[in-house]
């Protein structure tokens, strides 16, 4: 706007103090306001107000050594002040570790009064309750302890926020977030009971203070927007004295609890020697025909937690070696003078990587890889500087440093397949195949090596990986079936090289047990009813299986068989018969196969639900962040001293919550 001929208000007229650095013209009907001292122009409305003008002054980069105090309204800087404590004072004997205890506080009076007062004033919109739970939520989502609503420092904190909050006592806020932990509950049974497929659980062991052990049960689903989602269901305590039959009376409690034991189609769990609680919660479930394949598939062995293992198992045969080349760092880390040398030999034997020398995590085994990693590269200067100084006594010799570099390959091969595992927070089923097949075919090739040291390594690492291809190879080869970009290729891509002369017995196996999967979810589908399932037989396969259901008699369950059966060979072509002439879907590298079935699922109605619950089984329930970890998850101090009711409470509502917040 042109303001050449503008008239300048009268500012004696104008009372508001922000006048004395702003110029008010005119031009015609509109008044502007400008700052006299960055020349920005405003609304200098008599209908604007002047709270705009305030606000520009504050913030004006051009205004400088200015009081800007006087613009702040009163009861603005009332509460600004900080609130003074007038007497408080600490227990000298409370040990050093613990949080401080009041004795004695009091605030100043005088002030107190002065700033409820002005506090009234915005006082009409506070919510006394609902400031309590934003309060709970708050301790629930960061895991901050209960009691930190006792600490001094949080008192002083909020009473200079606002004024008007009433503390509240460590039991009051545990009220409220059980309070919390019951409405969220509510709205992930209502969830649960409304989901068009089946639940995938997994079993996390904790460990507590002393001997106490804790189940935290997580239940996987593709809800009806098919989205893999991941709920924690319970955390629950368990004696190391409990019997397996025991055990699992516990999980079936709260199973029953969800009502969802006629629900399940998979449980993840560790696979070791004391979880064979899991079988007993199988055949409990197979016996009142709950599950499909009669439990075929229930088992699934936490295929991060079996590579784990493997590699804890060559970490340890490794272990002298590993010790050396720890302390070979530190002695060389020990003084700049013989770090200056030993860069000068690595210059010498012209080592030119940019990698520095450090010690490992050994919590972390993907540390040690790293270290190791860097250290075969400086293997050289190793050597000559052990033959250059006699102190320098831990180097590991020649065939320790072979021995090194041959299982550092071995741990890389575990390194590259552990991160595809964790590119996705909570990745389907389908990815695992290949993966776990390529580390198949590399046992198979280092159990040949002519190097005993080497062969016998991985004779031990095979033998629990053929314990785990046994019970999951299954589970495994229907998922990438699922996969559209595969169907039975990629299985029959694998299988030859793994198997040899044998592979077409197995892949006939696969197919003969994915075909009986299917027909049972083509009897249990929704169009009869998901939770009453039938009982009945599929015959004249090698995967025969039998139909999920709650053991109630159906008079009509013949004639649904005969009805699948005379419709497929009166020549109607089924899901499965479509699915397997269509072309194979192009790889690339964005492809969501969920999104996948999601489009597809009015071309493959019945072979959708059976993708749904395949794809949604955890194949692994380590979360992206814990996947090195070698270590089991403990407790922390705080949460071991709460009631198991808290405890459950706390950490389920926390994932809930967490969850939410995430996907809004």
């Amino acid at each position: 706007m042109d303001l050449s001929d503008a008239v300048t208000v009268n500012s004696s007229r104008l009372k508001s103090v922000v006048w004395n650095d702003f110029d008010r013209v005119k031009k015609g009907d509109i008044c502007v306001a400008i700052c006299r001292h960055c020349k920005k122009r405003l609304s200098g409305s008599s209908t604007s107000g002047t709270s705009h003008l305030r606000n520009h002054l504050i913030r004006c980069q051009r205004r400088s050594n200015h009081d800007i105090t006087q613009l702040i309204p009163a009861r603005e800087r009332k509460r600004e002040r900080p609130l003074a404590i007038a007497n408080f004072s600490f227990n000298q004997e409370q040990k050093k570790d613990e949080g401080l205890n009041l004795v004695n506080i009091k605030f100043d009076s005088d002030q107190m009064k002065d700033d409820n007062a002005s506090a009234a004033t915005v006082g009409s919109n506070y919510d006394q309750r609902r400031s309590q739970f934003d309060l709970a939520r708050m301790i629930i989502i960061h895991g901050y302890p209960l009691n930190m609503v006792e600490h001094v420092g949080f008192k002083v904190f909020v009473k200079n926020l606002q004024p008007l909050f009433e503390l509240v006592t460590m039991n009051k806020i545990e009220a409220d977030c059980l309070e919390i932990y019951e409405k969220e509950k509510q709205k992930v049974f209502e969830v649960l009971d409304k989901l068009p497929g089946r639940i995938s659980l997994s079993i996390d062991a904790w460990a507590g203070s002393g001997d106490v052990r804790f189940f935290c049960l997580a239940a996987y689903f593709v809800d009806e927007s098919w989205q893999l989602k991941k709920k924690i269901l319970n955390f629950v305590s368990v004696d190391s004295s409990h019997t397996d039959d025991m055990q699992a009376d516990v999980i079936m409690t709260c199973l029953m609890d969800w009502d969802i034991d006629r629900k399940l189609f998979s449980m993840t769990f560790d696979g070791s020697s004391s979880d064979f609680f899991v079988l007993r919660i199988r055949d409990r479930l197979s016996q009142n025909r709950f599950l499909y394949g009669n439990g075929q598939l229930f088992e699934v062995r936490c295929v991060a937690t079996v590579l784990n293992r493997m590699v804890q198992d060559t970490l340890e045969a490794l272990g002298e070696v590993i010790y050396k080349i720890r302390e070979s760092i530190r002695y060389i880390k020990s003084s700049q003078a013989m770090l200056d040398t030993f860069n000068k030999l690595a210059q010498r034997e012209s080592i030119e990587t940019e990698k520095c020398l450090s010690l490992d995590n050994s919590s972390r085994w993907d540390s040690t890889y790293r270290m190791l990693e860097v250290a075969l590269e400086y293997k050289s200067a190793f050597s000559l500087l052990r033959e250059q100084d006699r102190l320098f006594t831990v180097c590991p010799s020649d065939v320790e440093w072979e021995r090194a570099g041959a299982v550092t390959g071995y741990l890389n091969v575990f390194l590259e397949i552990m991160k595809d595992f964790s590119r996705s927070r909570y990745p389907t089923a389908n990815i695992y195949f290949p993966l776990i097949c390529d580390i198949h075919l590399k046992l198979i090739g280092w159990c040949k090596s002519s190097d005993d040291y080497i062969s016998s390594l991985a004779l031990k690492m095979r033998s629990k990986f053929d314990e785990y291809w046994d019970k999951c190879s299954l589970g495994l080869a229907v998922a990438a079936f699922l996969d559209p970009r595969f169907k039975m290729k990629l299985v029959e891509y694998y299988f030859p090289q793994i198997y040899g002369s044998t592979s077409l017995e197995h892949v006939d196996e696969i197919c003969g047990r994915i075909k009986a999967l299917y027909n049972e979810h083509s009897i249990g589908s929704p169009l009869s009813t998901l939770h009453h399932g039938q009982a009945w037989q599929v015959g004249g396969s090698t995967g025969s299986l039998s139909g999920p259901g709650n053991g109630a008699k159906d008079r009509l369950v013949g004639f649904d068989k005969f009805l699948n059966e005379t419709s497929q060979s009166d020549g109607a072509k089924s899901d499965l018969d479509k699915y397997l002439e269509d072309p194979l879907f192009p790889r690339n590298v964005d492809f969501n196969v969920l999104n996948w079935w999601k489009v597809h699922t009015p071309r493959y109605p019945i072979l959708s639900l059976m993708a749904r619950n395949v794809l949604g089984a955890p194949m692994s329930k380590v979360v992206p962040e814990s996947v090195f970890d070698m270590g089991g998850k403990v407790l922390d101090r705080d949460r071991s001293s709460l009631s198991l009711a808290t405890l459950q409470a706390l950490m389920c509502s926390q994932d809930w919550i967490r969850s939410e917040l995430e996907s809004s």
